[in-house]
């Protein structure tokens, strides 16, 4: 099932497009967008950090009806801040599925911790809901592929936050134009910084705060007791313990998330992957060269469970298509480093640098290289693009398919450290060749009462 699903998304996608005039909206508000009546209907779940930037970056183009949280501080903030933002109160709710129960809600943003990312957006699809979900998208390789199986069901149009293929004043879509035109040369080797993770103390357990109902929190993952200590953290994702099972730490345990492989990783390897045209395949083996794991694992699993176990150091080693070299690794800067037979160069959030660079004075890019490789002209901002695959009934930027097949890489270089030694992958097959312990890494059971409704 999974090479079907492989072979036929390219006519896929196409046929959605095609077809879109026969795909009706749960609303017919959602056809056009010149005036506020005929704005599109969105809810926002989960809205820590992210939930928040989303919705707010979404308000020029959508209404949002319903918020839900299962913190009721965290709601009621937001349920505030939303209602100042566009002049009226949206509903809120603990439970999410009162959202996915609403005739009136076109799409939902949600922006969860990661280990319930998969059931929320299967359910939402299910329920008739266009769906923009925040990176990683998934906590396992086998959770993408049910999500691109509901969505080719479903027929749903469905965005995932990766953020950088459409802003960043379009720095990484620069630097994918240059490797298409020639600039360095054959692509030999990508590194990919995404920086290193502090380890913590040991966690003790203690009272789980009034406002969070922690076993919904956990939902999916297994049921253990909420861990904090008394340092709050300061800056950004701040108010909340600096080191905790919750909320801003989340990603560093792999029973929610996956570290800054998955994290960081979900950004940059899915540009490196975008620039070499490997988006609709993957690597033949991935090796952990070096990494430090916080605490002793046995036969792939942590042996504690007070501590952060994600990774805090690594390089990793990825054999991609066509003889190249891709470095993931937590030493040096942030960002992604080019190089080929004729030259390199570096981008990140903040840069663009190199000699390849600094020659687009004297010879710039060919017009419309940009838009060729967005697909059309690009759009205001990440929400824009995903309205108007709404709109045209087609998928956005940061489609499920492409972002999978880079996500496999983050999740096996997850995998590999785990175990302590190199897979080998199929990307036909999308399995691990010859090793049937890291197999069984490609999929966890859900809690029961969470399982995936589909």
């Amino acid at each position: 099932m999974a090479a079907l699903i492989h072979t036929s998304r390219r006519q896929f996608l196409q046929g959605v497009a095609v077809a879109g005039a026969g795909i009706l909206l749960p609303s017919a508000r959602a056809i056009g967008y010149q005036a506020p009546s005929d704005r599109p209907v969105f809810a926002t779940i989960g809205l820590r950090n992210q939930g928040w930037a989303i919705t707010s970056k979404s308000f020029g183009f959508a209404d949002f009806a319903a918020l839900a949280d299962v913190d009721s501080q965290v709601l009621g903030e937001n349920v505030e801040k939303v209602a100042k933002s566009q002049g009226k109160k949206p509903d809120g709710y603990k439970d999410y599925r009162k959202v996915l129960d609403r005739k009136d809600i076109d799409a939902v943003m949600i922006a969860t911790p990661d280990h319930w990312h998969t059931k929320i957006a299967v359910e939402a699809m299910k329920a008739g809901k266009d769906v923009y979900c925040e990176k990683p998208l998934t906590l396992t390789i086998d959770e993408g592929k049910l999500i691109e199986k509901v969505v080719k069901e479903t027929g749903r149009v469905f965005q995932v936050g990766t953020m950088q293929r459409t802003e960043i004043d379009q720095r990484f879509l620069k630097a994918i134009a240059l490797i298409r035109d020639g600039r360095i040369g054959t692509v030999k080797k990508v590194t990919c910084g995404i920086d290193r993770m502090e380890a913590s103390p040991v966690i003790p357990a203690v009272a789980v705060p009034e406002s969070i109902d922690w076993d919904f929190w956990l939902g999916p993952a297994p049921k253990v007791p909420y861990r904090a200590l008394p340092e709050m953290r300061q800056g950004y994702g701040g108010g909340v313990p600096l080191y905790s099972n919750c909320h801003y730490s989340f990603r560093n345990w792999h029973e929610y998330s996956g570290g800054k492989l998955t994290d960081w990783g979900a950004h940059h390897v899915d540009i490196a992957c975008w620039a070499l045209g490997a988006t609709e395949t993957g690597p033949s083996k991935v090796s952990p060269v070096s990494y430090k794991l916080p605490v002793a694992y046995k036969d792939g699993n942590p042996v504690v469970d007070d501590q952060y176990n994600a990774a805090t150091e690594f390089t990793i080693r990825v054999d991609m298509p066509n003889d190249v070299e891709l470095i993931i690794t937590s030493e040096g800067d942030n960002g992604i480093l080019f190089e080929g037979t004729e030259g390199r160069f570096f981008v990140n959030r903040g840069k663009l640098t190199g000699k390849p660079v600094e020659e687009m004075k004297e010879k710039p890019l060919p017009d419309g290289a940009i838009e060729a490789i967005y697909g059309g002209k690009v759009s205001a901002n990440h929400t824009a693009n995903f309205i108007e695959g709404i709109k045209a009934r087609k998928q956005p930027i940061s489609d499920v398919w492409s972002h999978n097949r880079m996500l496999e890489i983050c999740h096996l270089s997850n995998i590999a450290m785990r175990l302590g030694r190199d897979l080998k992958w199929d990307p036909v097959k999308r399995e691990i060749i010859d090793d049937a312990q890291a197999n069984s890494f490609l999929s966890r059971e859900n809690r029961k009462g969470f399982e995936v409704e589909i």
